[in-house]
């Protein structure tokens, strides 16, 4: 009976190891390697079924910086995210491993009648119910990983790709309290062991909590930019038709206007300052852009608008109708960003050196976007911002970056002879 429990438990151990990772796999996206990804199954299994005992700062610590190098060498994703896979997981590993450990521990000596901590004389009785206790503890860490992830399953596939830094850094703050009360509370242990469960099950509360705050802020953003979105392209429709009447309008009268100009055509500057006059009235017409996406029709027309405000040459050659499977969000994240750099490049200059110069279309399976302004000579390729405040810039970038991975697709910067070229590259599925 023992060596058939020592089976089961061996098959829940792993059982809970490949759950356990396939959780962090869904969380933050693994590298893509199939060797590496066999190495992270084996490494994952060290660490998930550490075993920690009270006053234990040995595997209690260990545990942390373990946690930490493998989210670091296995896992993808920018350093935010991987700081935040670790503040999400730890303190719920390590709960509920203690948990599982210390209360059954407990109902082993009660039920045996021994003294708690005390040496035991084994025989087969307590060797069976030792075994038949801990293979149950396993089955129960089980099947509380597997309703964790089935229960945080929609929740874990959206936010890492939604949430920019600066919202992963307000959870990481938040998760700071509870990673700091279950490594103390197990460290420190008070005389009354069973303060310990309440503090464990409120870290874990709070770990999964996180995770669906995360969700929450980022499905609050994204109904809140698709309503945005939505208004702005609204805006867009019933200006481009006013325009379009009022240049139906101008072309209807056009026939006339020609009769007037040849009835002036002596008079060389009135012809002149009628054709001036003409070519004001549909110069706002001819503003709008037509990219083969309605709503990047709206981030370019927006852009080219205020590069027309700081007299930037802004100039567009965009075929963007294959872009259907890239969310809204994503599209201003990617194109708001980048001309958002340009022009504040570009204002930076004197106003004949000032230029931009947005490509895109399909190339065989790709889309490839091309960004380019003119810049400061002395202006390097740089990872964050050039303004004081870091903490609220310096976040474009690495954005687009992030966003663009989450196609499987490339973002690349060049900075030479006084001109920055943005290059992305995102395959069409």
């Amino acid at each position: 009976m023992i060596r058939f429990l020592d089976i089961v438990s061996f098959l829940l151990e792993w059982g809970y190891v490949f759950v356990f990772f396939w959780i962090l796999h869904t969380f933050l996206a693994l590298r893509k390697h199939w060797i590496i990804r066999i190495l992270a199954f084996v490494a994952c299994s060290m660490l998930a079924t550490v075993i920690v005992y009270s006053n234990d700062l040995a595997n209690l610590l260990g545990a942390l910086v373990g946690f930490g190098v493998y989210i670091a060498i296995f896992h993808c994703g920018n350093w935010i995210e991987k700081l935040s896979a670790v503040l999400v997981f730890y303190p719920a590993l390590i709960a509920v491993n203690y948990l599982m450990l210390d209360i059954g521990s407990e109902i082993f000596f009660t039920s045996a009648g021994l003294p708690w901590g005390e040496s035991v004389e084994w025989n087969q009785e307590l060797l069976l119910a030792s075994t038949a206790i801990h293979t149950v503890s396993l089955l129960l860490r089980l099947l509380f990983w597997l309703g964790t992830f089935l229960g945080l399953k929609k929740y874990l596939l959206n936010i890492i790709s939604s949430l920019i830094a600066k919202m992963w850094l307000i959870i990481d703050i938040l998760m700071v309290a509870p990673c700091i009360a279950v490594f103390t509370i197990i460290l420190f242990l008070p005389e009354e062991p069973v303060i310990v469960y309440p503090i464990c099950g409120a870290s874990i509360f709070s770990s999964f909590g996180c995770i669906y705050l995360a969700a929450y802020i980022c499905n609050s953003v994204q109904t809140a930019y698709r309503a945005q979105g939505l208004e702005m392209r609204q805006a867009y429709l019933n200006e481009k038709v006013h325009e379009e009447e009022r240049v139906r309008g101008i072309y209807h009268d056009m026939k006339n206007h020609l009769l007037l100009l040849q009835a002036q055509a002596e008079n060389g500057q009135e012809v002149q300052q009628s054709i001036q006059k003409l070519q004001s009235q549909i110069q706002e017409y001819e503003n709008y852009h037509h990219t083969g996406n309605p709503f990047l029709d709206i981030i370019i027309r927006d852009k080219a608008k205020i590069a027309q405000e700081m007299e930037i040459d802004f100039n567009t050659i965009i075929s963007f109708e294959d872009s259907a499977f890239i969310e809204l969000l994503d599209i201003s994240t990617i194109f708001g960003n980048a001309l958002d750099n340009a022009i504040e490049a570009s204002e930076k200059l004197p106003k004949n050196q000032r230029l931009i110069t947005v490509k895109a279309s399909r190339v065989r399976e790709m889309l490839v976007i091309v960004v380019e302004n003119n810049t400061l000579y002395d202006c390097a390729e740089t990872r964050g911002t050039t303004k004081k405040d870091t903490f609220i810039h310096g976040f474009g970038l690495p954005n687009m970056k992030s966003t663009v991975e989450k196609y499987g697709g490339q973002c690349s910067t060049k900075a030479a002879d006084g001109m920055f070229t943005l290059k992305i590259m995102i395959p069409i599925p």
